[in-house]
């Protein structure tokens, strides 16, 4: 069943995802400068939001990469899918700024 959303995942699933999280965040706010903001504050939301990318990323983009897993956990799809939640987030953010304040 390697359709089913990780919803019981074990420890070390989560501490992969969480480390998945953390350094796609950190590329995009602090060496790229991609964010709405700069500052923690805003690193930490980018985790957050990146953990939950990460943890949809294989089953939307599939179950491939089988050299690379850990257990549910396949890596690649998992960074895919925590810099597409990232992206998309933080376009969705500046835009609807950008609305506001016009």
């Amino acid at each position: 069943m390697e359709g089913i959303i990780m919803i019981g995942m074990n420890f070390i699933s989560f501490i992969i995802l969480l480390a998945i999280s953390i350094v796609v965040s950190a590329v995009l706010h602090f060496v790229l400068k991609y964010h709405v903001r700069p500052g923690w504050v805003s690193f930490f939301s980018k985790v957050v939001i990146g953990w939950i990318g990460a943890w949809l990323g294989s089953p939307v983009f599939g179950y491939w990469c089988e050299g690379v897993k850990y257990e549910k956990v396949y890596i690649i799809p998992a960074i895919l899918g925590s810099l597409a939640l990232l992206i998309l987030t933080i376009d969705f953010v500046k835009s609807v700024k950008t609305t506001v304040t016009e």
